[in-house]
């Protein structure tokens, strides 16, 4: 006998599978999302120590030496910025393998043109910048994950002060101020952790665009390229500007 008095005999089933669809769709969609920034962090600190690990050997053989004492060096400091571009201006007719070929070769190359900072600064300037910027790369990450905030303004804003470095650092070149290059160092370090919070939320919010396609891998790359090039910049501006020289 049904009894009456029961107040889940008045429950319909379906708002309760409709309930238990919508929190196991939340659940697919945030494991997605880890699983998708995780494959970015993996691939940016992995390109990092590949860097790392090129730079020191470069900079301690005599071949490496010599290349960056020749009209050779040009040519290694100038092939990231060739990588970048084609990149960035080819990934969409790229495969994600081929990204993914590109980025280590980008890596070994910038690590290459890294290796002159081991003949300018002292080992123990460059070990402390490096993990002064993993902790700081670490908490800005972390805020542009997870804040509720908009970034993009923040993010265009910092572009700009981007571009406004690239031309203060050319002019530089034929003034040789070192007071310009204090301020261009320290602006760098701003404008970088700046865009290490945008970048990371933006790559946040491009997964709900790409989930379940083809593009979730190149995307996984290319964002991987975007955190490496603002760790490694602000890294470089930060040892700029706190390194001790040899």
């Amino acid at each position: 006998m049904a009894d009456w008095n029961d107040p889940q005999g008045t429950r319909s089933p379906f708002g309760g599978a409709t309930l238990n669809g919508e929190v196991a769709g939340k659940v697919a969609r945030d494991e997605g999302l880890r699983r998708y920034m995780l494959g970015i962090y993996n691939y940016m600190a992995s390109g990092v120590l590949l860097s790392g690990v090129i730079a020191l050997l470069f900079a301690s053989s005599n071949f490496g030496l010599q290349v960056m004492s020749s009209p050779l060096r040009w040519v290694v400091m100038l092939a990231p910025l060739g990588f970048v571009m084609a990149m960035s201006f080819g990934a969409g007719r790229m495969s994600a393998g081929t990204l993914k070929i590109l980025f280590w070769a980008f890596s070994a190359v910038m690590g290459m043109s890294l290796s002159t900072i081991f003949l300018v600064y002292t080992s123990t300037s460059i070990a402390t910048t490096f993990f002064a910027t993993a902790g700081a790369f670490a908490g800005l990450s972390l805020y542009g994950y997870s804040t509720k905030r908009n970034l993009s303004a923040m993010g265009a804003f910092m572009m700009m002060g981007l571009i406004g470095i690239i031309i203060a650092m050319v002019l530089n070149l034929f003034l040789q101020s070192s007071a310009l290059n204090m301020a261009i160092s320290a602006l760098g370090v701003l404008i970088f952790a700046g865009l290490t919070a945008w970048d990371t939320q933006r790559l946040r919010e491009t997964y709900y665009q790409v989930q379940g396609t083809e593009m979730v891998q190149k995307v996984i790359v290319m964002g991987a390229l975007s955190l490496y090039l603002d760790f490694i910049n602000m890294f470089q501006f930060l040892l700029s500007f706190l390194g001790d020289r040899r």
